[in-house]
């Protein structure tokens, strides 16, 4: 693992690291804060993952967490959204919501993409192996958070790992993938057509089909120009009032799908997960 960076903030160490998947078969990058503690203390461990078009650097530099999770005594995990690199294939037509920065959270099975595109194994597996060989963590308290895309990500992955996390929320998650543009595009280029395979990667679906959370948080803004089309967050709360599946969903009014909204609302979520990780 290379050190790409390190930084004081909030008494913690804010880092930038880099290391060869096994994955991925890439270099993947991803940011780690963690708070000040006594020596030989392990910390809970919050995983975030990001939405499309982002890398590590987005929540990293704009998402406002450091305070809350130096406050909170939580390391904080932040790995990139797809893998990147030269022979790794990207969208034909250039378009933002699919190839490189949208990967997904799946593991593609369709060609060209099946080689790199498996970012699955390495938000389930590889990356929290590596995060407990080298960092203070607690792997008993893991939570997990997303936006958008990486909204998906952190229900869909908490949702497949039963007993795994203590804590999941998510910020504006897309979260029935299967049914609205985004996820249609994606489960196709990187799974084909068989729909029966896609339910594995909806949150929706997974809820409808026995999975459960302990608990879940989600805050959705209200302005958000992808509410409607894209993110419909009435079919989860449809499917969890269903089930009896425990679930804060929360519209804020005004707010819309940017860092303006996460960062408002981020400590919020931390100290959500704080009370369940302790």
């Amino acid at each position: 693992m290379e050190t790409v960076s390190r930084s004081l903030a909030f008494g913690g160490v804010q880092g930038v690291y880099r290391h060869a998947s096994s994955s991925t078969g890439t270099e993947m990058t991803f940011s780690v804060f963690v708070p000040a503690h006594a020596p030989g203390a392990k910390l809970p461990v919050l995983f975030y993952l990001s939405g499309l078009t982002c890398t590590h650097a987005n929540v990293t530099e704009k998402g406002e967490y450091r305070a809350a999770c130096a406050e909170a005594g939580i390391v904080f995990v932040a790995p990139d959204t797809s893998p990147r690199g030269e022979g790794v294939p990207d969208d034909p037509d250039g378009a933002y919501d699919f190839g490189l920065g949208a990967g997904f959270y799946v593991n593609a099975t369709r060609a060209p993409y099946a080689t790199h595109y498996h970012m699955r194994d390495y938000v389930e597996q590889e990356l929290p192996t590596l995060i407990a060989e080298q960092f203070p963590v607690d792997m008993t308290r893991q939570g997990i958070t997303g936006h958008s895309m990486g909204g998906h990500g952190a229900l869909t992955v908490a949702l497949r790992n039963p007993g795994r996390f203590r804590s999941v929320s998510a910020f504006a998650p897309i979260v029935a993938p299967s049914r609205v543009p985004w996820g249609e595009k994606a489960f196709s280029g990187y799974l084909g057509d068989d729909r029966a395979l896609w339910a594995d990667y909806d949150a929706v679906e997974l809820i409808r089909n026995g999975a459960r959370l302990p608990d879940l948080l989600v805050d959705q803004g209200a302005a958000d120009n992808f509410l409607q089309e894209q993110l419909k967050p009435e079919l989860l709360r449809e499917v969890c009032d269903a089930v009896g599946q425990p679930a804060t969903i929360r519209m804020q009014p005004g707010y819309d799908h940017s860092y303006y909204f996460i960062s408002t609302f981020m400590a919020d979520h931390i100290r959500w997960h704080a009370a369940r990780l302790r």
